[in-house]
């Protein structure tokens, strides 16, 4: 199921970063006193009383002509991100009557039909402040509710507002069994082509020109006495090159088919190679935990001798460090090269992917492994590592108990990682190691 999309808008300097922070629980929004600094649409996933969503900042929103192109493109990647969400937060400043522009903002909400909660942030004392938020009901949005973003005062109340607007979840649900397949990359490397030859059938429509797929389309077929569903996404490229609102409002259809997918066949134009919005899309698939497939595409359009794939595989490598895991395929969708022995490692990684290992059968190797390469000490402290067990799949994810986490070197943990995937293999899936402290070892400190 993907997750519900809130976005949280704004003229300049009203805290939206701030309060995108503290939802989100990080500093991933640059915060500075100084109108304009947030310029792109920034995605990050929040949760409350366990409802999980993505959560969008945005750039503040100004009407007036200052000579320089960026409030317009500030304004337009606001109005994308309104387009995109499901609720809308509209943050004014609780200090200040409403303004032009918020009163311009609050008519494009208006007419937007979508659920808007509206914030007035920066409040300094809630026992004075009511008398003041009646001057924000002129913006047609209803009582605007009091919050102090920098201080945490109120965002419960808000979070408790956001999450009672979620639309009911209005998407087909398939059987447990069915394997759900993402086709995700940049536009023009051949989805919809690879869509067309794995199903056998003209059932998407092709073309050269990149955004033709504007929603992710879902195609169920049956393979071997086998059920799949194939989601052929829209192509995602770099910002600077979208002009197009809706091609926009596809990125976040393609990530939300992701978050809906077990698997993820990653496709990589031959021709090109990995670039960095490459990187970015199989990162978030890897974050996301799914089984991946890397599936080079257009290998007929290469030239070739002994030694391309090998180059090839190691420049992959190279550009995906943190994909290691993940087996490449060289295809070409247009002629149908090697194209029906996708489906076979597509069964293979899923099943990678919900494996499960006893307790038993690790700690036994933990010892062995501990062995081999003894944890590494800090200032006279040296780790212990005293029990490891899986708790969950889809991805894998293991749980080290040790003495204090903040011993555990990320270069140990990378180390303990490969183990693992020497012994049980974990081929095409990412796994989560979480390290935490015996509950012996707290009482002894």
């Amino acid at each position: 199921m993907s997750k519900p999309v809130v976005a949280i808008v704004g003229r300049p300097n009203v805290g939206k970063s701030t309060l995108f922070n503290r939802i989100t629980g990080g500093l991933v929004a640059i915060v500075e006193n100084m109108p304009g600094v947030t310029r792109d649409r920034l995605y990050r996933d929040a949760e409350w009383l366990g409802r999980k969503f993505a959560l969008i900042d945005t750039g503040g929103i100004e009407f007036k002509d200052v000579g320089t192109p960026i409030p317009a493109q500030m304004r337009k990647q606001a109005e994308i991100a309104m387009e995109e969400a499901d609720v809308v937060v509209f943050v004014v400043d609780a200090q200040l009557p409403p303004t032009a522009d918020d009163e311009m903002i609050a008519r494009t909400l208006r007419r937007s039909g979508k659920p808007v909660i509206l914030a007035a942030n920066k409040v300094e004392n809630f026992e004075l402040i009511e008398g003041q938020l009646y001057d924000f009901l002129s913006l047609g949005l209803g009582e605007a509710i009091p919050i102090s973003a920098v201080h945490g005062m109120n965002t419960g109340d808000l979070l408790d507002l956001v999450i009672s607007n979620f639309p009911e979840n209005d998407e087909e649900e398939y059987d447990p069994d069915v394997i759900r397949i993402s086709v995700i990359g940049r536009p023009n490397v051949g989805k919809s082509s690879l869509v067309n030859t794995l199903l056998g059938k003209n059932r998407v429509i092709v073309s050269n020109i990149p955004g033709t797929t504007r929603d992710a389309i879902d195609t169920p077929f049956e393979q071997d006495g086998k059920h799949y569903v194939l989601i052929d996404t829209a192509g995602m490229r770099r910002k600077a090159r979208i002009d197009e609102l809706t091609e926009q409002y596809s990125v976040v259809r393609s990530l939300r088919a992701v978050d809906r997918s077990d698997v993820i066949l990653m496709l990589i134009d031959a021709v090109d190679g990995v670039t960095e919005q490459d990187k970015k899309i199989a990162g978030y698939a890897h974050e996301a935990g799914k089984a991946i497939v890397l599936v080079v595409n257009k290998w007929d359009l290469v030239e070739k001798d002994e030694n391309t794939i090998n180059k090839f595989e190691k420049d992959i490598r190279l550009e995906l460090g943190f994909m290691q895991y993940a087996p490449t395929m060289f295809i070409s969708a247009l002629t149908g090269q090697r194209v029906t022995k996708i489906i076979e490692l597509v069964d293979f990684v899923v099943e990678q992917n919900s494996t499960r290992v006893t307790t038993a059968t690790l700690n036994t190797l933990l010892r062995e492994w501990l062995h081999l390469n003894p944890p590494p000490s800090d200032k006279g402290r040296r780790l212990k590592v005293r029990y490891l067990t899986q708790v969950g799949v889809k991805p894998p994810t293991f749980v080290f108990f040790v003495n204090d986490p903040e011993l555990m070197h990320f270069s140990y943990k990378r180390y303990l990682e490969n183990q693992m995937r020497k012994h049980f293999g974990f081929e095409g899936t990412p796994i989560r190691i979480v390290v935490r402290q015996k509950d012996e070892e707290k009482e002894k400190d």
